[in-house]
This record gives structure tokens, sequence and C-alpha cells, in this order.
């Protein structure tokens, strides 16, 4: 039996790694055109708020609400990243981090909108939608051979594994066109790049609210998996676990976003069984990391020898 093999709890982790990598390259995107941002954190409370409160006063479908919160967000880095612009390096970083301070105490105090620290309840999950409108169309999870919440977190899971690929797909395609070397040449000399006719500001500003959209996109996701969000789940501490997503997996690569996304989301729950020392060990790892190998686990290089690594054994055989 299907159902055998299906842990509800293990979707739900697998889930939760999925929303942390669109997070983690909500982050690399910007990297990559030499902007960091750590507003992460802020843009995904942004679409996470849009989307619930639109479908829970206006009953829009979830896809609606969270296609709005995600273009909002990105609609809201483009507002910022224009003025942003004389900033970089640590100086943007933090003015990034303040602007999300600015919209956690927004989500705060207005209260009469966002019911302030207590959060929103009641927001529509995607696993009962998605349940309802598959028996609207006369699909029961018992003909699969799984319960009703198996099937849930199922249908949650592979949403989420459709988008986060389609995502990473869009950002391996754009790497290797006009957009993605501007961005590459702005990142390793920025005069040089505008003394080559590169269009500085079109691309830095096209860049930043690229990851403004991506982490509204998996805040909105975030809201309607949970069902419920507060301002606490978008406050500083988030963002610098955005951060170090791309920086433990490695920044100069997608994949090593990907990899510290999975690595760091894994890593608590494997240590459940010491729980009481799991986040010491949790640092002493990224402490030991950055004093180790500060570009992170994954890199150019490192690729680079296992391709050609990969080359020579092909040619041995």
């Amino acid at each position: 039996m299907l159902a055998d093999f299906i842990n509800p709890y293990h979707l739900q982790i697998a889930s939760f790694i999925l929303i942390n990598i669109l997070l983690a390259i909500s982050v690399y995107v910007p990297l990559s055109s030499g902007q960091l941002s750590l507003g992460s954190a802020g843009f995904m409370g942004v679409g996470a708020y849009t989307s619930a409160l639109l479908t829970i006063h206006f009953d829009l479908p979830i896809f609606v609400g969270v296609l709005v919160g995600a273009a909002v967000a990105g609609c809201l880095g483009i507002i910022i990243g224009i003025p942003s612009l004389r900033l970089s390096g640590v100086y943007l970083a933090i003015a990034t981090l303040g602007l999300g301070e600015v919209i956690r105490v927004i989500f705060v105090n207005w209260e009469s909108l966002t019911k302030g620290s207590i959060g929103l309840t009641g927001i529509p999950q995607m696993g009962r939608e998605l349940l309802k409108l598959a028996r609207n169309v006369g699909i029961e999870p018992a003909m699969f051979g799984l319960r009703n919440n198996q099937f849930v977190y199922l249908m949650v899971f592979v949403i989420l594994l459709i988008l986060v690929i389609g995502t990473i797909w869009f950002v391996f395609r754009q790497q290797n066109s006009r957009i993605g070397r501007s961005f590459s040449s702005i990142q390793m000399d920025e005069k040089a790049a505008e003394s080559m006719g590169i269009n500085i500001t079109y691309f830095k500003v096209l860049s930043f609210s690229q990851g403004a959209f991506l982490a509204g996109l998996a805040g909105a996701l975030f809201a309607h998996v949970m069902g419920y969000i507060s301002p606490s789940d978008f406050s500083y501490h988030r963002a610098v676990e955005i951060l170090i997503f791309t920086v433990f997996g490695g920044s100069e690569v997608i994949i090593g976003s990907i990899f510290g996304a999975i690595f760091l989301t894994l890593i608590p729950e494997v240590l459940r069984f010491v729980s009481e020392y799991r986040y010491i060990i949790y640092g002493i790892m990224l402490v030991i990391l950055m004093a180790v190998r500060p570009q992170g686990i994954l890199d150019i290089h490192l690729l680079s020898k296992f391709k050609r690594l990969k080359r020579s054994k092909g040619g041995v055989r």
C-alpha cells in the first residue's frame, strides 16, 4: 500500500525545505549582481500577509493570492531598490535589514488589519483546498490507498516541488543569458561593466526585485501551508537564517544555495535525539565552516574539480 510509505511529517519537512530553497535563491539572485540583501524576511512577510489578507477578506483563490503577494513584494523591491543603488556591501545589508524590521513593526502595530502580534488565523490552507478540488472532480484519496492527511501533504509537496524546479530552471537559464552575464560583470567590476555600456541601474534593480519577488512567493506559500502567520515569523532571526542558507552552501553557485537550504533545514531535525544540544552543535558547525571554508561548502572551483574527476573516470572506462 502506498500509505505505508508516505509519512505526513516527512512530507511537511520536505515542504519546508522547498520553501527554504526559494528563500535561499531570493538571496542568491541579488548576490549574483553584487548586492548583499538582508531584506528577504521583510519581503517574505509582505508576500505572506498580502496573500493571507486577500484570501481571508476577499475569498480569492489561493493561487491568485500567492501571485498577488509575490507581485506586491516584487514591486516593493523595485521601490526600495532604486534609492538603494547608492549603497553596497555592508551598508546595503544594514539598510535592507532595517527595512525588514520596519515591515515587521508595521505588522505588529497595524492591529486593525494584521491582528498585531497575535497573528492571522483562518488562512485557507493549500492542502485542504487541493483536497476539496480533487473531490469536486471525483478523485478520492482512497483511490490511491491514501488517508486524507497523507493526500493533503503529498499534494502540497508536489505543488511546491514544481514551483521550485521551475524557479531553478529560470535562474539557470537567466545565468546563461545576456541578463545573467550582465549580473556577473556588475558583480566582478561595476565600473568596468558601466564603461562597456551595461545599464547598471536597470540590472541592479532587476536582480533586487527578482529576489524580493521570490521571497514574497515563498512567504505567500508559507502562509497557505501553515494556515497561520505572525510578525515573529519574519523577524531579524529569519533574515539571518535565510542568509546563512546561501553563505553556508556557497554563494558563488546556485547549487550552493540549494544545498545550504536542504542541509540546514534537515540538521535540526536529524539532531532531535540530542534536542538539548542540537542548536549548540548547529552553531559549532557554522563556526568551523566559516573558519575552514569562508566561501561556503560548494564553489566554482570545487564543482570544476568534480566535473574533471567525472570526465577522467569516463575516459578510463
